[in-house]
């Protein structure tokens, strides 16, 4: 299937930004809020952008989301942590969550994240300013570097941020995502591919937050017998984000064994990666979140 669709118009200077020349334009990825978007995407990133807008629409429950912002959707936006925020009322805090393919401490991540009054705040302001579109950022960098959250996000080595929200028809914030990465990873033309698919983030996971009876949230039952209880036991470990060598230090087995099992466990799931193994495995119930 080719997906065809027609090229934006240039946009205008991106973020509050004043103009700089084009070469010192390049430095940061605040500056790059003044490019304009690419020129156009290429077949392979259409048909990917397609794929991606249509395993959104069958996104139900936390394990079907979590599977596609850390499978497909790592395609078109690649990054190490993705950190959610739902705007349920003006005087409410955020509702948050986090998803992460790093051996991260999500229920920190999310308590940095709601409690934030520098870098989160700074964000937002600079996505308001810039119409309500994708913007990058560095925060290992400024006044807002000395944060917790700013702080935590440069240790674990994702300084760099793109962030993109909803809004409604008054204009006021409904939900805010910020996409973490390592240097050189988020670009002009992820702010632009984030531009088309944050509705749909935002729609997906605002469905996985109501409880829906198991026909109709599309949950299978618990898969018995497919893997090995050895198998679930690592798999396990895998979804606390923990590498090959402490699973095998905590189960008193080598690192090569961990290896193997990981391998038997991708080729029964039919999945390619751990990060796609871990939620294949959360939406067959194989895992305990």
């Amino acid at each position: 299937m080719r997906l065809v669709t027609p090229q934006p118009e240039p946009r205008p200077p991106r973020g509050p930004f004043p103009a700089q020349p084009q070469e010192e334009a390049r430095q940061t990825p605040e500056a790059a809020n003044q490019e304009s978007p690419p020129a156009r995407l290429n077949e392979s990133e259409r048909e990917a952008l397609l794929l991606n807008i249509d395993v959104s629409l069958r996104v139900h429950t936390r394990p079907q989301l979590f599977s596609w912002v850390q499978g497909a959707l790592q395609s078109l936006i690649p990054h190490e942590v993705l950190l959610c925020g739902l705007q349920e009322g003006r005087q409410s805090p955020l509702r948050v969550d986090s998803f992460s393919t790093a051996p991260v401490d999500a229920a920190r991540l999310n308590e940095l994240y709601q409690q934030d009054v520098s870098l989160v705040p700074h964000l937002i302001k600079l996505w308001e300013e810039n119409r309500c579109q994708a913007v990058l950022c560095e925060t290992d960098r400024g006044p807002h570097a000395g944060g917790a959250l700013a702080r935590e996000l440069a240790r674990l080595g994702v300084a760099h941020v793109l962030a993109h929200g909803t809004h409604d028809a008054s204009g006021n914030m409904t939900s805010f995502f910020v996409f973490a990465a390592k240097p050189a990873t988020l670009g002009p033309k992820q702010a632009y591919l984030a531009d088309v698919v944050v509705p749909y983030l935002h729609a997906g996971w605002v469905r996985s937050q109501v409880t829906w009876p198991l026909d109709r949230a599309g949950t299978k039952p618990a898969k018995t017998g497919l893997l090995t209880p050895r198998e679930q036991q690592i798999l396990q470990w895998i979804y606390h984000g923990k590498s090959n060598i402490e699973i095998g230090m905590i189960l008193d087995i080598s690192p090569l064994t961990v290896k193997n099992h990981v391998q038997k466990t991708l080729r029964k799931l039919n999945v390619l990666n751990r990060t796609q193994a871990v939620g294949k495995a959360l939406a067959l119930r194989i895992v305990n979140p």
